[in-house]
């Protein structure tokens, strides 16, 4: 019949280019951090450090969200398959860790623990630990900017408002951490470094989250305007 859409086509349907593209620039700048000179740099050079921090935690996560990877996988897989990742979603570990405030916490909680105790000397001397706190960085950046931004299907949506404030806080949290880097260096991390590096940490943080910022605005904005119009169209 007419207008029915079958799963065969709904299948078939073409994925966008730019989804694509953002995968491809969100795996690159991942695979940047951890592979070549960059990561070579990084264990001597404090800058190039968060350079990489940028670009694992940070520029990686928003890009590889924009792709929306998990809308793919559901329209990629036959339907049992499908419900079984829409099960997993909606596991309590999985609600847990994608809430807004237990993400922003294992998000900028964790760079607060890694530049304030000595993990980040232990992750330059034991290749196990730089693997772990690499893995940590960069899942915790993506379900983050995956909880504040939706993107992909969720079970649950908290409301704009509830997210602002989340979203918000974690600025806060990620600028203080930015200064107090500034004023006191890690361990074995010269003081010229230190300041360089946190004011990288600072202006190139507030670019990448001024992405988030226009991104989530838009949605804000996007979910409104249909409630207006009916209202409008209402009222006269």
């Amino acid at each position: 019949m007419a207008g029915i859409i079958t799963s065969k086509q709904l299948h078939l349907k073409k994925w966008p280019i730019y989804r694509y593209l953002l995968w491809i620039a969100g795996v690159s700048s991942a695979a940047y951090t951890v592979i070549g000179p960059l990561a070579q740099k990084a264990h001597s050079d404090f800058i190039i450090h968060m350079s990489a921090h940028l670009l694992l935690g940070m520029l990686a996560p928003l890009l590889l969200v924009l792709a929306a990877p998990v809308t793919l996988l559901l329209r990629s897989l036959e339907t049992t398959n499908a419900r079984r990742v829409v099960k997993l979603l909606k596991s309590a570990p999985v609600q847990l860790v994608s809430h807004p405030i237990i993400a922003s916490i294992l998000n900028i909680g964790g760079l607060w623990v890694l530049y304030t105790t000595r993990l980040y000397e232990a992750m330059h001397n034991q290749m196990s630990v730089q693997i772990l706190v690499h893995i940590h960085i960069f899942l915790a950046g993506y379900v983050f900017t995956a909880a504040i931004i939706y993107i992909d299907p969720v079970s649950y949506r908290f409301s704009y408002l509830y997210r602002a404030i989340v979203f918000i806080l974690s600025l806060g949290g990620h600028q203080i951490l930015a200064k107090h880097i500034y004023a006191h260096p890690p361990a074995h991390v010269s003081l010229d470094e230190a300041q360089a590096g946190g004011i990288l940490m600072y202006y190139g943080g507030d670019l990448i989250d001024l992405m988030i910022i226009i991104i989530f605005c838009w949605q804000w904005y996007h979910s409104a305007r249909p409630r207006d119009t009916v209202e409008v169209s209402q009222s006269s």
